[in-house]
């Protein structure tokens, strides 16, 4: 089976050449439910978790009984400060928690490879180099992936240090970019084309394969 390739565009969006992408990470079998599991707990994580109510007992006020407990013809009651009372507590507050759900690094990795995998294999996949703009161009960007056919929404991950590529393309709409530290398998699915440059590619390839 030949290597999987990707076409490297110029800033023109042209494409000069073809180059070789990892087999193991951009040539295995795409997994849904390892890639579903995955994006599931990358949602989950980042969930706040801080929606919380007050309790019966940290509402304050409500200490001696309102009625005595006989002989008023009203429902007895204990405090003012229980949940059928305007400004009692909660009857079951929900409170601060985590929404962190564990997922072992073999299954998140096979899922990023999954994921780059089904963009290589549709052809959705480009590379261009760090420094294709001398000068941020947002205009430049836009008429790289006209040039390209790219689809939206887009995803464009380059190195930190790539910052004349990086401003480019981050004011266009439904553009995303990111860093290699920050890239997650819910970014890589929710892109229908996946743009990176000759040194983040290498980066991705570094950690996904190990």
């Amino acid at each position: 089976m030949a290597a999987p390739k990707a076409p490297v565009l110029d800033a023109s969006g042209k494409k000069s050449k073809d180059v070789s992408l990892a087999e193991g990470v951009f040539a295995v079998e795409v997994k849904p439910h390892l890639v579903h599991e995955v994006v599931r707990a990358e949602a989950a994580a980042a969930r706040a978790g801080t929606r919380a109510a007050k309790s019966r007992g940290l509402v304050s006020g409500g200490r001696s009984k309102p009625w005595r407990q006989k002989g008023t013809g009203r429902a007895r009651a204990g405090s003012t400060r229980a949940s059928q009372w305007t400004g009692g507590g909660v009857a079951f507050p929900p409170t601060p928690r985590s929404f962190e759900l564990k997922v072992n690094r073999k299954t998140r990795k096979a899922a990023f490879r999954s994921a780059l995998s089904d963009h290589a294999g549709r052809g959705t996949l480009a590379v261009v180099d760090g420094g294709a703009f001398g000068e941020p161009s947002t205009k430049a960007a836009a008429g790289l992936l006209r040039a390209w056919g790219a689809e939206s929404p887009l995803l464009v991950v380059a190195l930190p240090e790539e910052e004349t590529l990086v401003k480019s393309f981050r004011n266009l709409d439904r553009v995303l970019v990111l860093e290699p530290s920050e890239l997650e398998v819910g970014a890589i699915v929710w892109a229908r084309s996946l743009l990176a440059t000759n040194g983040a590619l290498e980066r991705v390839q570094e950690v996904v394969s190990t």
